[in-house]
């Protein structure tokens, strides 16, 4: 069973810059997609970012140039570098992967922009 462990997020000012990143346990598969995703309160939940074999990546258009998507596709890790966060950002983040046409999803993560 594959299991999505964030860390990061937080409380930030207006401006701020927040760091995330989230690995994959229990498979030695490589993950093919990675991504984020975020849900605001009483929204649906949004595409933020993705890489694709760790390499290739695609964006919300809300987030491009302030937010950037990175990681190690041989490890299973990926991570989220958001800067110049406006309080729009605000939401609950979660990690997503595809693996073997199977979806998984991290267990969500609070950021909270706000001066």
């Amino acid at each position: 069973q594959v299991q999505l462990v964030e860390s990061g997020g937080g409380l930030v000012q207006p401006g701020g810059p927040l760091r995330f990143s989230c690995a994959a346990a229990g498979t030695n598969v490589r993950i093919y997609v990675m991504g984020w995703y975020r849900q605001a309160p009483g929204k649906q939940r949004d595409f933020v970012a993705n890489i694709i074999s760790g390499v290739r990546t695609n964006y919300a258009d809300s987030v491009k140039g302030r937010f950037t998507i990175s990681g190690n596709n041989a490890q299973n890790t990926m991570y989220l570098q958001m800067n110049n966060l406006k309080p729009e950002d605000t939401a609950v983040y979660y990690c997503h992967a595809t693996l073997a046409a199977q979806v998984y999803w991290g267990q969500g993560t609070q950021v909270t922009v706000s001066s």
